[in-house]
């Protein structure tokens, strides 16, 4: 286990206890896997999709893509890498820099794993003219892969543990930056680390400066049964910097996940138990935690991005919390925030919010608006410019003496 006073981890990873990850069936010609080892065997080539049904449906997919399927919209993957080649994502995904500082092969089994299965969650499209496999919330979108971090099972996880803390921090901020000067719509993490940085606090206000919306899972450090802990999780950051989109994980019947984290950065929550999701070796896995819901999120939010592309990131935070499904008793909890995510709901709302907004002010905005432009920014003024407005003063003071002279003259001539 990873030392949590700064470690970063991987959402869905056995750091935070929960984690279910059990083979699902693939194509018929493909081997299944499951944790305690591999075999052979034949399955019904849509079987995934069928095990995806309840996951689209709680998030009202199918009728979003009557809007938009994602097409146009980057969503930067800041995780572990993504694997371009696996069949659900083929043609899907850029590679981007590993700041990891190891040397793992991408063509290792143990690179990108985590990363993969987030990948194809926002925007796998399937294979067989899409009718088999992973279909992602946003299947048109492209995806960078930007690797920030090693899975557990990496050759050179142990020398990535011993970095220093400043070294892991400073990859998430380049990961960041990168992720914003290279077109990134949408940045989603599936990633945590117990201690704040200030430099990935800048890398984010660059992300929003652009409006680039951020998405990040909450943790898997909810009460487990025998734990003894009780209250909110700890803090968990990217999640809980301001302007992040905070994701906690539900069940198949909307309940909160058990190990889903509890504290007041969550505002919304996806799916995030037995979600189908395919890895890197082109099997496929149910994955379970706070990841795959952030990946989902993360899929919705690039919906509203393609459809609404210049609507700022707070923006499309109040499209997804405003319009939720699901939502606790007072309209909000710490477990599920303000509910779960409705896909749909959410792209209607980014619509009235894309028109309520006025574009920056400027002269054409003012017309189309019947505003009123702002007055120029008053400079500091130097020196010079007081003694200017001191003889300016005195001249007018002169002026003012002399007409007043010249008025009580002419009253008395004329009496």
């Amino acid at each position: 286990m990873l030392n949590l006073r700064w470690r970063p981890w991987l959402a869905l990873l056995t750091l935070f206890g929960v984690v279910s990850l059990a083979a699902l069936p693939g194509p018929a010609s493909a081997a299944v896997r499951r944790e305690g080892g591999e075999f052979g065997g034949s399955a019904a080539t849509d079987g995934i999709r069928e095990n995806q049904q309840w996951v689209l449906g709680m998030l009202n997919v199918a009728a979003a893509w009557q809007v938009t399927r994602g097409a146009g919209v980057t969503v930067a993957v800041i995780d572990s890498g993504v694997n371009p080649d696996v069949s659900d994502l083929a043609g899907s995904v850029i590679t981007g820099p590993d700041f990891t500082g190891v040397t793992t092969s991408p063509a290792s089994s143990n690179w990108g794993v985590h990363g993969t299965w987030m990948a194809s969650l926002i925007a796998g499209h399937g294979h067989d003219a899409g009718l088999s496999g992973v279909i992602g919330i946003a299947p048109e979108v492209r995806i960078l892969s930007i690797r920030v971090i090693p899975d557990r099972g990496d050759p050179h996880y142990n020398k990535y543990e011993r970095e220093p803390e400043t070294f892991i921090q400073q990859s998430l901020a380049k990961g960041i930056n990168y992720a914003v000067t290279h077109g990134a719509r949408v940045i989603s993490m599936s990633i945590g680390y117990s201690a704040p940085s200030g430099t990935v606090k800048l890398a984010l206000q660059n992300a929003f400066d652009h409006g680039v919306v951020v998405v990040a899972s909450a943790g898997n450090s909810g009460d487990q049964v025998g734990s003894g802990r009780a209250g909110p999780a700890p803090e968990s950051f990217p999640a809980n910097y301001p302007g992040v989109i905070s994701v906690g994980a539900v069940k198949f019947s909307g309940v909160v996940a058990p190990f889903s984290s509890e504290n007041l950065s969550v505002q919304v929550a996806a799916p995030g138990v037995s979600v189908p999701a395919e890895g890197r070796d082109g099997d496929y896995w149910w994955v379970s935690g706070t990841s795959p819901a952030c990946a989902l999120v993360a899929g919705v939010a690039a919906l509203i991005k393609a459809k609404y592309p210049r609507l700022a990131p707070d923006l499309v935070a109040s499209a997804l919390t405003s319009t939720t499904t699901d939502r606790p008793p007072g309209g909000y909890d710490r477990q599920v925030g303000f509910g779960i995510v409705d896909a749909a709901a959410a792209l209607a709302k980014a619509g009235e919010l894309a028109g309520a907004r006025p574009a920056a002010a400027g002269i054409k905005a003012a017309a189309k608006y019947h505003g009123v432009l702002p007055p120029e920014p008053v400079r500091p003024r130097g020196s010079g410019q007081l003694v200017l407005f001191g003889l300016l003063a005195l001249t007018s003071l002169v002026l003012i003496a002399a007409a007043g002279a010249r008025l009580a003259i002419l009253r008395r001539a004329s009496r």
